[in-house]
């Protein structure tokens, strides 16, 4: 059963995160989820991990790879996967949309960095 697109007003934080991380090339569920950690500072959990990440296949927004390392570098039952132009379009069209309400909520007063006086 196909799931319904997501469309860019739909994709979730965590979508996101896993298109950012692969923007950077291919990589298996397990590096994503490090990735993810490295630059969110927060775990994302296997079910989270597995259940966007066949969405966004069954979406077109990610493919699996058939390219696989040297078997004797790499576990062989690990699963590959890479950003498709379709996914890069997701995911930068959602970038351009957080960065217009970062924009929008500074103009508000909102979100401004604090000025460090010299010391």
């Amino acid at each position: 059963m196909k799931h319904a697109e997501p469309g860019p007003a739909t994709i979730s934080p965590a979508m996101f995160h896993i298109l950012l991380s692969l923007a950077e090339g291919e990589k298996h569920g397990y590096a994503i989820m490090r990735d993810v950690v490295a630059s969110k500072g927060e775990e994302m959990g296997p079910g989270t991990l597995y259940g966007a990440i066949k969405r966004m296949l069954e979406a077109g927004w990610i493919e699996e790879s058939e390219e696989r390392p040297d078997p004797e570098l790499d576990d062989h039952r690990r699963r590959y996967y890479r950003l498709s132009s379709r996914g890069r379009a997701i995911a930068d069209g959602e970038a351009r949309r957080l960065a217009h309400l970062v924009k929008l909520a500074r103009t508000r007063g909102l979100g401004a960095l604090p000025i460090l006086k010299p010391t």
